[in-house]
């Protein structure tokens, strides 16, 4: 048997390699985190995640951990308002979370649960063969070399991982630039969803009681030569430009800069080695799609890994990692490829927003567009069945076990796939008794006697991988075999 420093080993302590560190403890999988930081960063370009990133947290008991969150209810699709509240669950996504905040979260659940995080650590190279993958490290006393089974890229947009392993990352380069500011100020006018102008579009965020974020796009500016910051003086020049407002005099905390540059990653996995987040996928940042399409990867990805630890991985479910993430990834680049063209298009581009803005009007494009945007569209192939709720994800419901209260996300805290038998009948649990193991049969019901009830196998990414509306068994075992593997011997 291979000597292994951890089962898995992934490169990048941002909010996606947390995350995954985490849902890999949960199964009892270890794990070690290399990130070239010597310390957390502090500033944050992110300030929030999205709808269905706030349901994902809240399937762990994450949700409880950041205090009281503020959701913002209205948004816009490439500058065109819309109430999100249209769909259930809909929001524009958290309000004043830094990812800095969401980072210090996952680090502090992760390394509860007894991952390890190794910082001043740099992968520069790896090898890969039928039983593991070997890793070279940078650290500061020299060269390591490491050895797990798999190795999990989620080191950002200019991930090594991903040059390592000769993944092509087609799309397109940058366009635009937007230069950003934190500055000591709460005089600013607030501007949350952006205000375009003829020269260009600014946005205003209120970052706490003495610090407001500004973001300034100036239009015919183009990019500039760099990947270095701008300084101050160059954002302020460009937010004067644009608005006519003079920012110089105030205090500057941290500038940074973001593109529309747009690439995915051609493959997801090679062999032993996959990609997460941004080393997956990058893309203009709109409507929290960043953090939370890189934890929605490591969710669905997490449990599928400790599967095939464990040894009862089914055929061909480490592929599905790609199959029902790349698509997701698609969808994201392609939508805020056309929100950029409609929010910061030049005149050109107004018959499209006169066009987008009739259909709008339209009650069924503004649900497409919300949950488009939101991620609680994201559905998965589960195979035959034809059920509305099949290859959805599962909302969060209170239940009834036994004398307590619960709820459809409590159950899931565990990281293991739930069987919900919400009828009552024992043929569910005679049938799912080989796979005791990996799945955790509750018997519950609705407080409303009357509201309907079906029985729902759930995987640990929380989709509904199995429905039974009447309380039959037909189908439970295709299904747990396709997704849980063969049974234990009894």
């Amino acid at each position: 048997m291979d000597d292994f420093h951890a089962d898995v080993i992934v490169a990048g302590a941002g909010p996606a390699g947390l995350m995954l560190a985490g849902e890999l403890r949960l199964a009892g999988r270890s794990v070690i985190v290399l990130d070239r930081l010597t310390e957390p960063m502090q500033q944050s370009r992110a300030l929030g995640f999205s709808a269905r990133t706030i349901e994902e947290f809240g399937q762990r008991g994450l949700l409880e951990k950041f205090g009281e969150l503020e959701t913002i209810p209205f948004g816009h699709f490439g500058g065109l308002p819309i109430d999100y509240r249209i769909i259930e669950g809909g929001n524009f996504g958290v309000r004043g979370v830094p990812q800095s905040r969401t980072e210090a979260i996952l680090n502090a659940w992760a390394t509860g649960l007894g991952a390890e995080i190794r910082r001043g650590h740099e992968v520069i190279g790896t090898a890969q063969d039928e039983t593991g993958v070997e890793v070279e490290v940078a650290t500061a006393d020299g060269v390591e070399r490491l050895r797990a089974a798999y190795l999990v890229g989620c080191d950002g947009a200019r991930s090594t991982v991903r040059r390592l392993a000769d993944i092509d990352f087609p799309g397109n380069s940058a366009t635009i630039e937007m230069l950003m500011a934190d500055v000591a100020t709460n005089e600013l006018r607030i501007r949350p969803t952006g205000e375009v102008g003829g020269s260009g579009m600014v946005v205003v965020l209120p970052l706490g009681p003495q610090a407001t974020r500004v973001v300034v796009f100036e239009r015919g500016a183009g990019v500039r030569p760099t990947q270095e910051a701008p300084s101050f003086p160059e954002v302020a020049d460009a937010f004067q430009r644009v608005t006519g407002e003079d920012i110089h005099g105030y205090r500057p905390l941290w500038t940074s800069y973001f593109t529309d540059a747009s690439r995915q990653a051609a493959a997801y996995r090679a062999g032993r080695v996959f990609l997460a987040g941004d080393a997956a996928h990058i893309h203009l940042p709109i409507g929290a799609q960043g953090i939370s399409a890189g934890v929605g990867d490591v969710v669905n990805l997490g449990w599928k890994l400790a599967a095939a630890l464990d040894g009862h991985a089914p055929e061909g479910l480490l592929d599905t990692y790609h199959t029902e993430r790349h698509p997701v990834g698609g969808r994201i680049v392609a939508n805020t490829l056309v929100q950029r063209s409609l929010y910061l298009g030049g005149p050109e581009m107004q018959p499209l927003r006169e066009l987008f803005g009739e259909l709008v009007g339209i009650e069924a494009v503004r649900r497409h567009l919300v949950g488009l945007v939101t991620g609680l569209d994201i559905t998965y192939d589960m195979g035959e069945g034809g059920h509305p709720l099949l290859g959805h994800r599962l909302p969060d419901q209170e239940l009834i076990v036994g004398d307590e209260k619960t709820t459809t996300y409590e159950l899931l805290t565990r990281g293991r796939a739930l069987l919900l038998n919400l009828r009552g009948g024992d043929a569910l649990t005679e049938a799912a008794a080989g796979w005791a193991d990996r799945v955790d049969v509750v018997t519950a019901s609705r407080p409303d006697p009357e509201a309907p009830a079906a029985d729902l196998l759930v995987r640990p990414d929380g989709y509904i991988a199995w429905v039974s509306p009447d309380g039959s068994p037909e189908g439970l075992t295709a299904a747990l075999e396709r997704w849980f593997g063969a049974p234990t011997d009894s």
